[in-house]
């Protein structure tokens, strides 16, 4: 199982430039494509961005040239470095794990499911 902690969130002002992290924990050798997604009060939860495992990444259209995503899987974290904050990018900020399934780690092969954090609170004052 992979296990994800999101952190970072704050209350920013309009224009601002706040990094989140999450850092994975568990059976990280099988994650594959990590993402951001964020849900804003009364709406769906939006996909934000993703990375695969080898550095490509994919952005959504109401963030493209303002927010990168990237990894360090030394480190086991993925990062969402957020430029020029609007108050439109208020929500809650989720990290998801896409999982190698099945992965084997020593003896045991794994059959996984995509992993959540519990999400961390940006909150855009204009």
């Amino acid at each position: 199982q992979v296990y994800l902690g999101e952190s970072g969130g704050d209350l920013v002002q309009a224009g601002g430039s706040p990094r989140l992290s999450c850092a994975a924990s568990g059976d990280t050798i099988c994650i594959s494509t990590m993402a951001w997604y964020r849900q804003a009060p009364g709406k769906e939860r939006e996909w934000v961005a993703e990375i695969s495992n080898r550095a490509g990444t994919n952005y959504g259209d109401s963030v493209k040239g303002r927010f990168a995503i990237s990894r360090d899987n030394a480190k086991n974290t993925l990062y969402l470095q957020m430029n020029n904050l609007k108050p439109e990018d208020t929500a809650v900020y989720y990290c998801k794990a896409e999982p190698i399934s099945p992965c084997t780690v020593g003896p045991r092969q794994l059959w996984l499911f995509d992993s959540w954090g519990q999400g961390t609170q940006v909150t855009v004052s204009s």
